[in-house]
């Protein structure tokens, strides 16, 4: 509680100059049980004053979104740790030189489970009612979708498959993955000089990512971008799926 006093995040209401008891009001109880609820979650300090500071609910989960972003790098990181660690731990001498073989899929075969779990991806996307578990299995199929493309597919392909992983996450509410996706996709377009449709949906994704993350600046710059990308698409039909996908964004 002192440490909470000198840093300004809960102050006493009065201080027995003699005892140095430090007393406060029952109305101060719902703020100290925010923090130790925040502290719990490991959130920093810092972080905690910002949240306290505001009483609008938008701003509130946005930096909650943001500590929940950091939280699972920290987790992505953390688990390769501990597949290095379990491998140098390991009583098999063999166990950091040799992996198992990966099953062989021809590529047509592999061609087809793409578009399928691509398709899956997408008729979870647009399913209003979905259940964590259908969450999960469209993180899983969109991922697997991007993988077997970097088996068998070209430039083109990775980058709607990266533009996919990204919407998935942005549907979410997942700012950091749906960001790095969306990166990945405009520079795999951008690395292979891939215009036309592709690139305006990359721009797209780059401002949906930023809405998720609540920069709305950010958002109205890669919107422009994508809008601007508009007179690029030469199919009619290509141009109008883009121009809706943009009229979903503030």
């Amino acid at each position: 509680m002192r440490h909470y006093d000198k840093t300004d995040l809960l102050r006493p209401a009065r201080i027995d100059p003699f005892a140095n008891c430090r007393s406060y009001r029952r109305d101060q109880l719902v703020t100290a049980r925010t923090i130790v609820r925040m502290r719990d979650l490991e959130v920093p300090l810092e972080t905690i004053r910002d949240l306290l500071a505001t009483d609008d609910p938008v701003e509130q989960r946005r930096i909650l979104r943001e500590h929940r972003a950091r939280i699972e790098a920290r987790t992505f990181r953390l688990q390769g740790v501990l597949h290095i660690l379990g491998k140098l731990s390991s009583e098999d001498p063999t166990a950091m030189t040799t992996t198992a073989a990966p099953t062989e899929i021809d590529p047509t075969t592999r061609r087809k489970l793409v578009a399928d779990l691509f398709n899956h991806t997408w008729t979870l996307l647009e399913k209003p009612d979905r259940t964590q578990a259908e969450d999960d299995e469209m993180i899983h199929s969109a991922h697997a979708s991007r993988f077997h493309w970097g088996e068998v597919g070209e430039g083109v392909n990775l980058a709607r498959g990266e533009w996919q992983c990204s919407r998935v996450y942005a549907a979410l509410g997942r700012p950091e993955p749906a960001l790095w996706h969306a990166r990945r996709c405009v520079e795999i377009n951008e690395a292979n000089a891939i215009a036309d449709w592709d690139i305006a949906s990359a721009y797209e994704a780059m401002a949906r990512a930023y809405l998720a993350a609540g920069d709305l600046e950010q958002v109205d710059m890669w919107k422009a971008k994508a809008t601007a990308a508009l007179d690029g698409i030469a199919d009619k039909d290509d141009r109008e799926v883009i121009e809706g996908d943009l009229a979903t964004l503030p």
